[in-house]
């Protein structure tokens, strides 16, 4: 049994890996994952009982409380962070002030400093005395213990202990200064992300008859008639059934232009009915909506987590005890061969404690990606993971799918060559198949009654048709039938119809190229593709003609299926390979290459499950855009990791020859920190464009 709970109130990333392990060894549990980012809980159970101990569990740990998940958002007001750290600060500038302008007692600013302390540090004090029997619950977990709370408790008394009493309190102080300042910015991005879900309009208007009933969007069935008021939040994906109107697709595509629509076309669910009042009808029900699926994707993002993340997470559960290790080594052995001079060395030993909190990394990084994978849905790319933003920065080589990819897959009747019952014969069997030139034949009549019918892949269609044995596909399929047929100069998609072995004759199907493809191709160029290549089973004079003008380096025709395959395995040796497709045929290729990207609204189920991104509005624009999305959101990571721990490293050196106060330390942590987390909010401000 599987359960997500959501929850709020869990600040600090350390303790999310925390609560993870703690609910991993509750007996009944098989996996827990917790996210920290979007508050949430991810619970695999045997039993009820299990499912009850682990609820039990999380409403009890630290501050965590359990959320209905229809309640209303709740805004946090950080009041009693803002009173303890008023506070302090007032007896800290107090003291100050007294210990360094007026000649008392010193006792006075002792007490002073303690009370800034106290006010500050009272709750750093609770969750020290908290984890002192978790950590000795069913033997000794270190973890639960060496958190960054004791790492600044010890600091902080520490340093009142040597003495250094401005320094004890400020230590407490700053620590909680960049406590909320990290609350703040993490709940920036959450907010972000809540806009997102706002994306899903809250009810629809379904009409029966005469009459308009407003129901909610996940009660709406394919085939339901629904009115669409100016303003109006489209509740599912539709098609227009009479008039034009302007939808605003911004929350969906990125484009702030509006898009003229008429009687036939889609509406996705999530756009803005900016034109006049029409009516659509249900294509899909909300579930498998555009809306419903970059909710769900972006929710679950954090599931695959890139390399980095769970770098940083391993790193993060040793580093700690290894660095608190290494302060009671510092406070203890150099004092035996400097004269036992304890107190400079418990001062460094304090100092390392303090750097040594990896909140910098076990925040930022995994914020970064979150914010990485949100940049690319505002841009309609939606991403099943973090890690594939990592793939996606690497890639070299991009191949593409022609048909449905390239083109935009809206195909039509031309000509029919031949004998007229060509058409409705084809039309009957085309029926029964789910590959995309079969919906040029859905309007077209036909009175031949068609069974047996069996798909060829790369070939066509074998039927029977009104008692007789037919044929229905490309030129080779007829020549390794002994079908006798005419040549047919033509760029269009030619469908050859036998019957009985002899020809009947030809179908041309159009197909036109994307508007978009040459500058989203171009644009692939400039952001770091070194080669573009087209995989198709159409022949090469119509595909080499089809594509001419577009900006690709190869084109490779008159493929099949395993063929394609093949391509893609000997693509994969130029570098890291990124597949576009549309089509069930595209689905192996899209498992043997690196990333593979579907299209979203016209691409087939089996492609969008195989695939690793999905462009939702089927718009190649989007993809250069995704790239360098990739690539900036690895660049953050990377500078968070290489200066979080450049610093830290460097203050430990310097906190090892005595030449850094305790506050300073504490910039070494809390500061660093905070930087690094506005560093990874920059995914949200360049990408928001």
């Amino acid at each position: 049994m599987h359960k997500v709970i959501k929850i709020r109130n869990l600040h600090c990333a350390a303790c999310a890996a925390e609560l993870g392990e703690e609910l991993q060894e509750i007996e009944g549990v098989e996996e827990a994952a917790v996210d920290f980012i979007n508050q949430r809980v991810s619970l695999t159970y045997l039993s009820q009982e299990a499912f009850v101990l682990a609820v039990e569990f999380i409403s009890s740990f630290e501050k965590v409380e359990i959320i209905d998940e229809n309640a209303p958002v709740r805004k946090e007001r950080h009041v009693k962070e803002l009173v303890s750290i008023g506070v302090s600060a007032a007896f800290f500038a107090v003291a100050l002030v007294i210990d360094l302008a007026f000649d008392l007692s010193p006792w006075i600013a002792f007490g002073l400093y303690l009370a800034a302390f106290a006010a500050a540090g009272w709750s750093v004090v609770w969750e020290v005395c908290k984890n002192i029997p978790k950590a000795f619950r069913g033997g000794f977990h270190g973890g639960a213990l060496l958190d960054e709370n004791l790492l600044m408790l010890v600091a902080a008394v520490g340093a009142f202990a040597l003495g250094q009493n401005s320094e004890g309190a400020v230590v407490m102080l700053l620590y909680q200064i960049g406590e909320y300042l990290q609350t703040l910015a993490v709940g920036s991005s959450r907010k972000a992300i809540t806009r997102l879900m706002q994306l899903k309009s809250d009810s629809a208007l379904l009409c029966e008859g005469e009459e308009v009933r407003e129901v909610a969007p996940e009660e709406l069935a394919e085939g339901d008639l629904i009115l669409l008021r100016t303003g109006d939040k489209i509740p599912a994906d539709c098609v227009l059934t009479e008039g034009e109107t302007q939808l605003d697709v911004k929350s969906l595509t990125g484009e702030s232009l509006l898009r003229d629509v008429r009687a036939g076309d889609e509406l996705l669910a999530g756009c803005v009915n900016e034109g006049a009042a029409v009516r659509a009808r249900v294509v899909r029900p909300y579930s498998e909506s555009a809306v419903a699926k970059i909710l769900d994707l972006v929710e679950n993002s954090s599931a695959k987590k890139a390399k980095p993340e769970k770098f940083i997470s391993r790193f993060a559960r040793y580093y700690t005890p290894v660095v608190v290790l290494l302060a009671v080594l510092v406070a203890v052995v150099p004092p035996l061969f400097d004269s036992f001079n304890f107190s400079r060395w418990v001062a460094s030993a304090l100092n390392l404690l303090v750097i040594s909190c990896p909140c910098a990394l076990i925040i930022s990084v995994p914020l970064t990606y979150f914010s990485g994978v949100g940049a690319l849905a505002r841009k309609g790319v939606l991403a099943k993971g973090a890690t594939y933003l990592d793939v996606l920065a690497k890639v070299r080589v991009a191949a593409f799918d022609k048909t449905g990819t390239l083109t935009e897959g809206r195909f039509s009747v031309a000509e029919t060559l031949g004998e007229p019952r060509a058409l409705t014969i084809a039309a009957a069997a085309e029926r029964y198949s789910s590959h995309p030139l079969a919906q040029a034949f859905s309007d077209a009549e036909t009175d031949v009654s068609v069974h047996d019918c069996r798909e060829i892949p790369g070939r066509g269609l074998q039927a029977t048709a009104d008692g007789k044995r037919v044929l229905i596909g490309n030129l080779r399929m007829m020549e390794e039938n002994g079908v006798n047929c005419p040549p047919v100069q033509t760029l269009a998609s030619a469908v050859y119809v036998a019957e009985e072995g002899k020809y009947v004759g030809c179908v041309l199907i159009e197909d036109m190229v994307r508007p978009e493809a040459a500058q989203a191709l171009s644009e692939l160029k400039k952001a770091g593709v070194a080669h573009t290549v087209i995989l198709t089973g159409d022949g090469r004079t119509r595909a080499e003609e089809a594509v001419r003008g577009l900006p690709v380096d190869e084109v490779r025709a008159e493929l099949l299926p395993e063929q394609k395959l093949e391509c893609a395995r000997e693509l994969r040796k130029e570098g890291t390979l990124l597949y576009v497709g549309d089509g069930i045929n595209d689905t192996p290729v899209m498992a043997e290459s690196d990333i593979a990207v579907a299209m979203g609204a016209l691409g087939s189920d089996a492609a969008i499950e195989a695939s690793d991104l999905v462009l939702v509005s089927d718009s190649l624009s989007a993809l250069p855009k995704a790239v360098k999305i990739a690539k900036k959101t690895r660049r953050i990571v990377v500078q968070n990791i290489v200066f979080s721990i450049g610093v830290k490293v460097a203050l430990m050196i310097a906190s090892l020859f005595g030449v850094i106060p305790l506050w300073l330390a504490v910039f070494g942590d809390v500061g660093v920190m905070l930087l690094a987390v506005l560093n990874s909010m920059r995914m949200r401000i360049g990408s928001s464009r």
